[in-house]
């Protein structure tokens, strides 16, 4: 009898031991496996931050779903007025790769910056939309600058931007705003597809179209900000090694499809 109890006693650890391994391994498997973050038909798991505008307020309805398209829309607006938007997924993240295409559809909406002219990014390691100003226009994170071509000459897509932040290409700290990578131009109203690998706080890579287009390395917080200053100002030089990914809206319409995301 004693036997029995005891050999019943070591299959019952051996199954839970093979559970446990199996759940492990499954785990690992889903961490590897591209996942959608775009409902079919809803912004179901993003919120919306506008300029002016209180957290979750979809002010003139900017950001629409339809058929797995993500719109950026200004029919509802008569001048843009600054009104600067970011939705967010609402999940922080720290080592992963995200990816979707991209397009510029349109005319720029009146009031909107020469600058802003088909113009758009990908927000990652994003402050929490939660704590930012009602007045902030930009969350502070690295952008991955999404550009069109103009049609007249060069325009290169797949940046960095660094409101709030900085970073280090090739052994130097870069503190201007922006630094343009070596991708090509696309002009029209052609789909692009974007990529970006997030290391933690280590390393950042850009591609378009598959092609590696820009790295950079050991991102922290510095620079100018345009709200909650003295919390910023006492994060100066501190590693970013996570945070919420967010897609803008700057003044021209754009569509964004495929959105996927690899935790690694």
């Amino acid at each position: 009898m004693k036997k029995i109890i005891i050999v019943a006693l070591i299959s019952g650890l051996f199954l839970i031991a093979c559970k446990s391994v199996r759940k492990k391994t499954e785990e690992i498997q889903n961490k590897n496996e591209w996942v959608s973050l775009l409902d079919e038909n809803s912004l179901k798991g993003w919120v919306v931050k506008i300029t002016r505008q209180p957290l979750g307020e979809n002010y003139k309805n900017t950001f629409q779903v339809q058929n797995g398209v993500l719109s950026v829309d200004y029919d509802a607006y008569d001048n843009f007025n600054d009104s600067f938007g970011h939705i967010f997924y609402d999940k922080e993240y720290s080592d992963y790769k995200f990816r979707m295409e991209y397009r510029f559809t349109g005319e720029q909406l009146a009031g909107g910056g020469n600058w802003a002219k088909r113009n758009s990014g990908i927000m990652v390691h994003c402050e929490n939309p939660r704590q930012m100003g009602i007045d902030q226009k930009f969350p502070v994170s690295l952008e991955v600058q999404l550009l069109g071509g103009l049609g007249d000459g060069e325009r290169t897509t797949g940046n960095v931007c660094t409101p709030g932040t900085h970073v280090v290409i090739d052994g130097e700290l870069i503190k201007k705003h922006c630094v343009d990578s070596n991708s090509k131009t696309y002009d029209g109203d052609q789909w692009v597809k974007v990529e970006v690998e997030v290391r933690n706080d280590s390393i950042i890579k850009h591609y378009i179209n598959n092609e590696l287009v820009l790295e950079y390395a050991n991102f922290e917080v510095g620079g100018k900000v345009d709200a909650n200053k003295e919390l910023w100002q006492s994060k100066e030089g501190k590693p970013l090694s996570k945070g919420f990914i967010s897609l803008q809206s700057e003044s021209h319409p754009c569509e964004f499809r495929n959105i996927e995301i690899m935790e690694l």
